[in-house]
């Protein structure tokens, strides 16, 4: 009888954790529509919609983003997850455009890892009139599927899930797919993708892949409290990450390790270019990434990473694309992907030096050639702008 009782109160304390876990996941990380953070108007985010829409949009009933200027026609799981946020969040300021977002989740559909795993191959080439991934491509980006998955909650929040498509169903699916296949079970921290599952691969951490904000709401939409800890420890790497460096920038990939959340560095192109080891053209979207959740949540912890990579940022005559880890520009140039995504943490964190600086830099002609810096400035466009106005 004793026994009974003591295993009847320990399944009882178990439950209690589960359901604690659960609260903080839909309670604290409620998230809700972001403020205004700058003047930009309904008319300059309905015409840069419509010019990126014109440019960067392909395909009929199954639209893509097309990621190449010249060449065979290519898209990105990664460039799929910011169409689709971009159609959604464009909602979000009375523009008409569930149509176009359900022709790209019905592209997203069309292409998956495979029927039973709802991820998104990460790239497809036309070929033969049809856009179609080699088996090598077969195989996810997580930071794509991420972006798909938050852009099925705002689409369900915007409009439902009564219509084509069953947006919360669609979402819940692809979430459940990101923890089984996307997280290291160790560190529990996003994978690259779900290939890096080797010695060699499965510690690796894209920064910019650590979107608190994210998994908050992924806590919070699905009543699974495990989110809440891949939020916290996402946070505490970005902290760390944060911390290692005078300049408060991080590198496009490091590693990670272990319970304790080790770091380590990579070598330039171990994952995909020479500036794997730098603040580069993955790493350039960490101001967005951290100030979104500084946005929504209020959060100290974002703030001051966020915070000091502007007060880096202020420092330098211009944003230059690429830079090391000390704060060396790399280049010479400079490119809106690495751009904008400052002047929007400026903008939200109040930093009136890079505001007033770069007061031009999210309204400006979007470039028509050039998919990336286009479409991340359609993103911090849309992110800036006043919600509902």
């Amino acid at each position: 009888m004793k026994t009974f009782k003591r295993h009847k109160y320990q399944w009882l304390i178990g439950a209690l954790i589960i359901l604690v876990a659960i609260a903080l996941g839909s309670a604290i990380y409620k998230t809700q529509r972001p403020q205004a953070t700058s003047s930009t108007t309904k008319s300059e985010i309905v015409s840069h919609y419509r010019t990126w829409k014109k440019d960067y949009l392909r395909g009929g009933q199954q639209k893509y983003v097309l990621t190449t200027s010249s060449g065979a026609k290519q898209t990105l799981s990664e460039g799929q997850g910011y169409g689709m946020l971009i159609t959604a969040m464009v909602a979000q300021h009375g523009v008409k455009s569930q149509k176009t977002f359900n022709q790209l989740t019905r592209y997203y559909l069309a292409h998956q890892v495979s029927s039973t795993k709802p991820l998104m191959a990460w790239r497809q080439t036309q070929r033969q009139g049809k856009m179609q991934s080699t088996t090598a491509e077969k195989t996810s980006a997580t930071d794509g599927d991420l972006d798909i998955a938050y852009a099925l909650i705002l689409a369900d929040e915007q409009w439902g899930s009564k219509g084509t498509y069953n947006y919360q169903q669609l979402a819940k699916k692809l979430i459940g797919a990101i923890k089984t296949y996307e997280l290291n079970s160790t560190t529990k921290l996003p994978l690259v993708g779900d290939w890096a599952t080797s010695k060699s691969t499965k510690n690796l951490v894209r920064p910019s892949d650590l979107i608190t904000a994210y998994f908050r709401k992924f806590a919070s939409y699905t009543g699974d409290g495990s989110w809440t800890q891949v939020a916290q420890r996402s946070q505490t790497t970005l902290q760390k990450l944060s911390a290692a460096q005078s300049t408060g920038l991080m590198a496009d990939f490091v590693t990670v390790t272990g319970t304790g959340l080790t770091l380590g560095t990579v070598q330039p192109k171990q994952v995909a270019s020479s500036h794997d080891a730098q603040y580069g053209y993955n790493a350039c979207r960490i101001p967005w990434r951290v100030t979104y959740d500084y946005q929504l949540n209020h959060s100290r912890v974002s703030q001051k990473i966020a915070k000091k990579m502007l007060t880096f940022f202020t420092k330098q005559s211009k944003i230059k694309a690429i830079y090391t880890l000390k704060g060396q520009a790399v280049t010479s140039y400079t490119n809106q992907a690495f751009t904008t995504p400052v002047v929007y943490s400026a903008q939200a964190l109040s930093n009136q030096v890079l505001t007033k600086r770069y007061a031009n830099a999210l309204s400006v002609k979007i470039d028509n050639h050039d998919y990336y810096p286009a479409t991340i400035q359609m993103l911090m466009l849309l992110m800036s702008g006043s919600i509902g106005k």
